[in-house]
């Protein structure tokens, strides 16, 4: 795809957004933020029941039509393939970087990157809640640990999870 048909495709998944919106019944809720230019995409995730696939992802955000189309994008590619988590986990981040187009993403990679990095948080968050259950730990104990830990990753600087949207916010826009 040459640099002008591309951009084109870029922003009509920015105008016309697909799988935006919060998805019932959602195994994940996920945001992830930029501080960089405050760009948040919060993803959402059902797996398939009993199988480590995703079922279903959607998104909802705010920011630059880059992480904005990127998310879309990914939601629809995601969404068709239903890949695994494995798949998921493993994908390179220079895979996305080359669907978006080399020239466009290295410019600004947090951008681009924003949802895939998210989505991979989406897939971690479902895996350990998974094994949480399985130990025994009732919805609300896991949500007062993912509390615990999302405010001892503040002092990190980690933009996935818990607080993600509030350290994009604070940073402002680009």
């Amino acid at each position: 795809m040459d640099r002008e048909t591309r951009l084109a495709w870029l922003v009509d998944h920015y105008r016309r957004p697909r799988h935006r919106g919060a998805l019932p019944d959602a195994d994940a809720r996920v945001p992830g933020g930029n501080p960089g230019c405050g760009d948040i995409v919060t993803l959402y995730l059902k797996a398939e029941p009993g199988e480590n696939r995703i079922g279903a992802v959607s998104w909802e955000g705010v920011g630059c039509t880059l992480s904005q189309a990127a998310a879309s994008i990914l939601a629809e590619r995601v969404n068709r393939e239903h890949p695994s988590f494995d798949e998921i986990l493993s994908t390179p981040p220079e895979q996305i970087v080359d669907l978006l187009g080399r020239d466009i993403a290295e410019a600004r990679p947090g951008c681009a990157l924003l949802a895939l990095g998210t989505l991979k948080g989406a897939v971690k968050t479902v895996e350990m809640n998974r094994k949480l259950r399985a130990a025994g730990h009732t919805d609300e104990q896991i949500r007062e640990l993912r509390r615990a830990i999302a405010e001892e990753g503040k002092a990190t600087g980690v933009v996935v999870g818990e607080g993600a949207e509030d350290a994009a916010k604070s940073v402002g826009s680009h």
